[in-house]
């Protein structure tokens, strides 16, 4: 029987503008991720995955605002909990995250080992500078980091070391979940493969128990994750393993994703690459029926019109359409 470790249900965040209008970021969301797995988040900018990163950690200041929902971490319900003891005792200990653009999260005034001496002696001010030291040269000398680099200025590493080094010190508490926000964005191709090979070592020593990795490129995900989810306009279309949803995705979205992306694995070699017309709607007015329909080369009238709601496949993903998945099938099929 899996642990499950983080579950959400029904997650609804918004964002209030300062005209006062609401933004659903985060549209009744519902997931879950178990120890030794890696859930996998994909979708195009604004379609509200870091709004969700967000949500997972209880970090609402305005304009990000909590609507309902429930969010536990090992059973615990931390969606009405108050933001200082969430801070105290669930960030950085129970879960812990990469921000976007990590490679700037460094203060450049410091060494990376005054940052990672902050981290610690927040949550336990007990601990000694020398105690702080021997721990972060142990686990970065395990993840593949040189020692030197504990006594280095942000200005003195490489993008792709900066990257590693925020990695290692999100980490120095041994999170529960880790969330990582497109962690190997803006990054060469070796880099890209070395934070990648870093996230999984983590999670084989131990110092992680699950993961969620979120990013714009589908494909990546099929070297990541375990499960995927896709998002678009604050709302999941699709959810299954990382096999079902890169080489054969139900949602049209999900399949735009994939044709827009040169894939090098076998399977989805030989796919003529196409464009998803058009960009996501505007959330202070979301369109009726389904989101994604102004975009959509399969549209119906009814699409326009009816609420769509996630059904469940033939094979037990789910995924946010009207059509059936035989339909979707041949549609695609057909071109």
């Amino acid at each position: 029987m899996e642990n499950v470790i983080l579950e959400v249900k029904d997650l609804t965040t918004k964002y209030v503008t300062r005209f006062s209008e609401d933004v659903y970021a985060v549209d009744h969301v519902s997931l879950k991720t178990a120890e030794g797995k890696t859930l996998g988040i994909a979708g195009e900018s604004g379609c509200g995955k870091s709004t969700l990163a967000l949500s997972l950690m209880g970090y609402y200041f305005a304009p990000l605002h909590y609507i309902s929902g429930e969010i536990r971490i090992n059973g615990r319900n931390i969606s009405s909990m108050d933001p200082d003891e969430i801070r105290k005792t669930i960030l950085g200990t129970e879960i812990s995250y990469i921000p976007q653009a990590a490679m700037n999260a460094l203060n450049p005034t410091q060494k990376v080992i005054h940052f990672i001496e902050d981290v610690i002696q927040a949550h336990n001010p007990k601990t000694s500078k020398k105690e702080i030291y021997e721990l972060a040269r142990e686990r970065f000398e395990i993840l593949g980091l040189p020692a030197d680099v504990l006594q280095k200025y942000p200005v003195e590493l490489s993008g792709g070391m900066k990257q590693r080094t925020v990695i290692a010190t999100s980490v120095i508490l041994c999170p529960k979940i880790l969330i990582a926000d497109e962690p190997s964005s803006a990054l060469d191709v070796t880099s890209q493969k070395m934070v990648i090979k870093m996230l999984r070592d983590l999670m084989e020593n131990g110092f992680i128990k699950s993961m969620i990795f979120i990013t714009h490129e589908l494909p990546l995900l099929y070297n990541v994750a375990d499960d995927i989810m896709v998002m678009y306009a604050g709302q999941i279309v699709e959810q299954g393993t990382a096999q079902e949803v890169v080489f054969d995705p139900l949602h049209p979205y999900s399949k735009g994703l994939m044709n827009s992306i040169i894939v090098p694995e076998n399977g989805a070699r030989g796919v003529k690459l196409s464009a998803i017309p058009g960009t996501p709607p505007n959330l202070k007015k979301p369109p009726q029926g389904c989101r994604f329909a102004e975009r959509c080369k399969y549209v119906q009238p009814t699409c326009k019109t009816h609420e769509i709601d996630l059904q469940e496949s033939e094979d037990g993903r789910a995924y946010r359409c009207a059509f059936s998945q035989n339909y979707l099938r041949k549609a695609y099929k057909n071109g």
